[in-house]
C-alpha cells in the first residue's frame, strides 16, 4: 500500500482565502514565470507549515512580528541554503506587501528582516569562439541530414534571439512578430514586472527572422509568435532549455549553460568590446546597476590585458 499524502501545511479553505488570490496575481498581474510563481507558493506553503509546527494556526498571517519572523529565520537556515532562503524571504515579502495592498494585512514583519549575506558568484558565460561553435550546431545537423530545413533555421533562430539580444526566455518564448521592428532591427520586449523596453537583436538575428517569417511561419500575424515549436505553436521555455541542451552536446561545451547563461555571455561580450555599464543595464532590463556589474569581471580582464600590451610601464 501506498503511503498517503502529506496533509496540506495551509487546508484548502486558508489557501483559497490567503494564496490562490495571491498566485493569481503573480501570474496575470505581475507576469511572473510559472518558475517563479511555483517558487513563491512553495515560500507561503513552507512558511505556513512552520506556523502549524510552532502552535499557531498556518493562517496566522496577521499575527505576526519581528520577533516572530526572526526566528522562523533561524529555524529556516537549518533546512534551506542562503540563496533558497533569501529566495523564500522575498515571495514571503511579495505575499505580505500585496495583503497589505488589499488592506487584509496591516504591516509587513518581512521588512527589513536580517538575513545571512550572500556569496557573489561569478556568472558562467561561453567565451565568443565557444558561442561561434553553439551558433553552428543547427546548420551541422542540416548538413549531417539530421534535421530538416524548418528546424535548422528555427533552431538557429532561437540561439540567435537569445544571444543576439540577450533575452531572458519568458522573453524570447513571448516575442510576437508585432512587437519585431523590421526597421530599426529592434524588439519591444516585455521584462520582469511588465516593464517594457527596447532590445537591438541584431543584423543576424533579424534576418533569421525575415527569412523564416517568409518560408516557414504559417501565422507571422502581430500577436503570433516568432518561435514556434514543430507544430507551430507557441515555443515553451522547456522546449528553449532542452534545443539548447542538444547543440551545447553537439559542440562538446559545458552542459551546465542554460538558456540564462547565454544572456551572461551577451553582457560579457558587450563589455568585453567596450560597451559602458550603464547602457548593458538598460539592454539587460536590469533594475539596479549593482546587478549589471557582476558582468565586469571578465571587461576588468580585458583592460589588464589591454593595459599590459600597450602601456610603457606595464
Amino acid at each position: 500500500m501506498s503511503s498517503p499524502e502529506p496533509e496540506p501545511a495551509l487546508p484548502p479553505a486558508a489557501a483559497a482565502e490567503w494564496l490562490l488570490p495571491f498566485l493569481d496575481f503573480l501570474a496575470k498581474e505581475r507576469r511572473y514565470s510559472a518558475y517563479t510563481v511555483r517558487n513563491y507558493r512553495q515560500a507561503v506553503e513552507d512558511f505556513a507549515a512552520w506556523l502549524k509546527q510552532s502552535g499557531r494556526a498556518p493562517d496566522a498571517f496577521a499575527m505576526l512580528g519581528a520577533r516572530d519572523v526572526r526566528d522562523f529565520v533561524i529555524e529556516a537556515q537549518r533546512r534551506f541554503g542562503r540563496r533558497t532562503l533569501h529566495n523564500h524571504v522575498s515571495g514571503l515579502r511579495t505575499f505580505y506587501r500585496y495583503w497589505m495592498r488589499e488592506g487584509r494585512l496591516k504591516k509587513n514583519p518581512f521588512t527589513g528582516v536580517p538575513l545571512p549575506k550572500l556569496e557573489k558568484p561569478l556568472p558562467k558565460f561561453l567565451t565568443e569562439s565557444q558561442m561561434l561553435k553553439l551558433l553552428a550546431g543547427p546548420d551541422t545537423l542540416r548538413a549531417q541530414e539530421q534535421i530538416g530545413e524548418f528546424t535548422a533555421l528555427r533552431d538557429r533562430l532561437v540561439l540567435e534571439v537569445i544571444y543576439g539580444g540577450g533575452l531572458r526566455v519568458s522573453e524570447a518564448v513571448g516575442l510576437n512578430y508585432g512587437a519585431v521592428d523590421f526597421g530599426t532591427g529592434s524588439a519591444r520586449v516585455l521584462g520582469k514586472g511588465r516593464k517594457e523596453r527596447i532590445c537591438p537583436l541584431g543584423d543576424t538575428a533579424m534576418a533569421l527572422i525575415r527569412k523564416f517569417r517568409d518560408t516557414h511561419a504559417r501565422r507571422p500575424g502581430p500577436t503570433d509568435p516568432v518561435l514556434v515549436s514543430e507544430r507551430h505553436g507557441r515555443m515553451s521555455p522547456v522546449e528553449v532549455q532542452k534545443l539548447v541542451k542538444k547543440y551545447l552536446a553537439l559542440a562538446d561545451l559545458p552542459m551546465d549553460i542554460t538558456p540564462h547563461k547565454l544572456r551572461h555571455s551577451y553582457a560579457t561580450h558587450l563589455l568585453n568590446a567596450g560597451a559602458d555599464l550603464r547602457s548593458v543595464q538598460e539592454l539587460l532590463g536590469h533594475a539596479s546597476l549593482t546587478t549589471t556589474q557582476i558582468y565586469t569581471h571578465t571587461s576588468v580582464a580585458r583592460l589588464k590585458e589591454i593595459h599590459a600590451k600597450a602601456h610603457p610601464r606595464a
